[in-house]
């Protein structure tokens, strides 16, 4: 079951849902605009072996910039601000923003998938599907979080739990 405003409200209240530098101003309907920071991983040109044992950080560099430039094609790894912390029993999803979607910018690739328990920043996956050169500077509100209550409990304990960096 989707989370809608009201819901989504009495659960920060509870301080079940937390949401680092909360401003009600981001929350929608059903969701809450996260904002860009200004960390990103741009990735080097070589070949990737994928596989279990594969760390994007072998490929990439680290780059702190308020203005991030992707041109046709780029892609490049990226941080909201916000910290989200979920219980056990609410997941979330990363959606893009439809104003940025219309001009050629994918906020996540594949990863869109939040999972109950988790205390971290989100990664995002930033890809210009566009003939154009897009501009993206730090603060934008990029993206939105979609909560949903799950059946039953479930906590992820994996590698990217307490992700505050990339």
């Amino acid at each position: 079951m989707i989370l809608t405003k009201k819901e989504i409200e009495q659960e920060i209240k509870r301080g079940r849902i937390k949401i680092s530098s909360y401003d009600s101003k981001n929350l929608g309907p059903a969701s809450y605009d996260l904002s860009l920071s200004n960390e990103f991983a741009l990735f080097n040109e070589s070949i990737i072996n994928v596989n279990e044992k594969t760390d994007y950080k072998n490929y990439t560099r680290k780059v702190r910039t308020n203005k991030l430039t992707l041109g046709p094609g780029d892609f490049a790894l990226a941080i909201t601000n916000e910290k989200i912390s979920l219980p056990d029993d609410i997941c979330g999803w990363l959606g893009g923003r439809s104003r940025y979607a219309r001009v050629g910018l994918q906020i996540h690739v594949t990863a869109a998938f939040i999972q109950p328990g988790v205390s971290n920043k989100q990664a995002l996956e930033l890809y210009n599907a566009s003939r154009n050169t897009l501009v993206i500077e730090a603060g934008t509100k990029i993206c939105q979080i979609v909560f949903e209550r799950t059946e039953g409990k479930a906590h992820y304990s994996g590698k990217f739990k307490k992700q505050l960096n990339l």
